[in-house]
């Protein structure tokens, strides 16, 4: 089966500006552009020898150790890659000349507040933003809305990510004193995607605790139901302190539908941060046979490929070949819309049972 699962790239590409230069920046924005042949026109960051290094490693002419300064050497025609901590959105997005297209690092915000700040500034200042939301862009996740547009699964009636691995926190020291981590900063990912492929969610349900090897941190473990009516199920399960080696670990993401499945193991999760092999598995539903399952290899993965599909996204729009950017700011809203949710659930606690019998 040939299976269409590449974004489609600009025309002409147009140089990028990366105002950080952190690890996400290191092992997946960079290498992606790399890849996709997309030109860095410079790189700032607070220590400038951190963006020295990269601009070492890959051969980018412009350090800055200002935004100011980037923005004043920045080409008249640019993409603006904001990889820094949430609280750091607003103030740049100000700095930045008016109506720039602008590709913002997930979440959109660490919190409610910080999320309505950063859509303000952008509508006022009429940017062309849109959210890193780089998992639709994974090579499992295309080949798979590949096949439902082309109408091979039908109608889908589930979605289910389960995620079961040990994630060393250790490696991400930013996230640990954040009062919200799991769904905040991961499940946010699986939350996206479920809404690009069912659309909103009339309610949301979680619960996200803690684990008590992993007590530093906010919540690492998170059960979520997002609610489409009686006939849609969308479930993600997470719990990343599964401590008993990579075994039995789990990380996949199940699409069912009425005329056929996929599931597809997003293999980075695994064993991390080294990582086993994704698995794309699809079953066609043909004249009443035996379901059958077919494995379908796919080149790349989701880091860093997946990395060039928002910033392709961002740069079509920008030359007029893409209408409107799937991750702008408008939708991913919507987005941190169930992440808040989620959270008020999450306070809000389930119904108490009453265990007394009458008499």
């Amino acid at each position: 089966m040939d299976i269409q699962y590449q974004p489609e790239l600009p025309k002409q590409s147009v140089p990028i500006v990366i105002l950080g230069a952190g690890g996400i920046v290191k092992d997946a924005h960079l290498p992606a552009y790399k890849q996709a042949g997309f030109a860095v026109h410079g790189i700032y960051n607070r220590t400038v020898e951190k963006a020295q290094r990269l601009a070492d490693q890959y051969n980018i002419p412009n350090v800055y150790g200002s935004v100011e300064q980037a923005v004043a050497d920045a080409p008249t025609s640019v993409v603006w890659d904001l990889a820094m901590m949430p609280p750091q959105f607003v103030e740049v997005l100000e700095a930045l000349p008016d109506r720039s297209h602008v590709l913002i690092q997930k979440p959109m915000g660490d919190s409610w507040e910080q999320t309505q700040a950063i859509r303000e500034v952008c509508q006022r200042k009429r940017h062309h933003a849109a959210i890193n939301c780089q998992l639709r862009f994974a090579p499992f996740v295309m080949a798979t809305r590949w096949l439902q547009q082309q109408g091979l699964l039908g109608d889908l009636h589930h979605m289910e990510v389960h995620v079961e691995v040990y994630t060393p926190w250790h490696l991400f020291p930013h996230i640990h004193p954040l009062p919200r981590v799991e769904i905040q900063q991961h499940s946010i990912h699986y939350i996206d995607l479920i809404r690009s492929f069912l659309g909103d969610p009339e309610k949301v349900y979680a619960r996200t605790v803690k684990h008590p090897k992993q007590a530093e941190l906010a919540s690492t473990r998170s059960t979520i139901m997002m609610d489409y009516g009686d006939e849609i199920q969308a479930t993600i399960l997470t719990n990343h302190g599964h401590d008993f080696g990579p075994h039995n670990q789990q990380s996949y993401i199940k699409w069912e539908g009425t005329r056929g499945a996929v599931k597809a193991k997003m293999g980075l999760l695994v064993n991390y941060p080294e990582g086993v092999a994704d698995q794309f598995e699809v079953c066609l539903l043909n004249n009443n046979q035996t379901p059958q399952w077919e494995t379908i290899p796919l080149e790349g993965s989701w880091f860093p490929e997946a990395f060039v599909g928002t910033m392709a996204s961002v740069q079509r729009h920008l030359e007029g070949s893409e209408e409107s950017i799937p991750t702008r700011i408008d939708d991913v809203m919507r987005t941190m819309a169930c992440v808040e949710a989620a959270y008020a659930s999450n306070e809000n606690g389930g119904c108490v049972v009453n265990y007394e019998t009458p008499e």
